[in-house]
């Protein structure tokens, strides 16, 4: 798979999310049409999965987390970020969304967790912040960022 063809399933997702709100609805939508079951998320776990393995996503690595962001904030995404993480059973750094993030949970080990979700979506309001964290085994976890805003903090 190409960068070109993920980004047009990337876009495919991002019309469906354009004006909506980030919050609690979009989480129980995207696991209802888009979760776990659904071709969207067979489709996008695949091509992460590939981009891994291939090396042109999660292209970096730092204390353990190999990470990368493949598309910058961009008006045929609809002004979302796409970063793909790969953890194993490790913490990352803390963090505001000023805008709010959207995550994909895509399972390598069949127990695996990411913030004590399972595979699917995972929505964060506008304001809130976290120390992502993958627990009981390897995720890769797929962020969305609206207009690419993320703040690190000292936490």
């Amino acid at each position: 798979m190409s960068q070109q063809e993920f980004r047009t399933l990337i876009q495919n997702v991002t019309s469906q999310l354009a004006g909506r709100s980030i919050d609690a609805s979009l989480d129980a939508w995207l696991n209802a049409e888009h979760g776990a079951q659904s071709d969207t998320y067979r489709h996008l776990t695949q091509a992460c999965r590939r981009g891994v393995d291939e090396g042109w996503l999660a292209d970096r690595e730092h204390g353990g987390i190999r990470y990368g962001r493949i598309f910058k904030a961009d008006d045929d995404l609809h002004g979302f970020s796409v970063d793909v993480v790969d953890m194993n059973d490790i913490a990352g750094p803390h963090h505001v969304h000023p805008n709010g993030e959207i995550d994909l949970i895509m399972p390598i080990d069949d127990d695996a967790r990411f913030d004590g979700r399972h595979a699917g979506w995972c929505v964060y309001p506008p304001g809130s912040a976290h120390r992502p964290t993958v627990s009981q085994g390897r995720a890769l976890v797929l962020y969305l960022l609206p207009q690419g805003a993320i703040e690190f903090t000292r936490n």
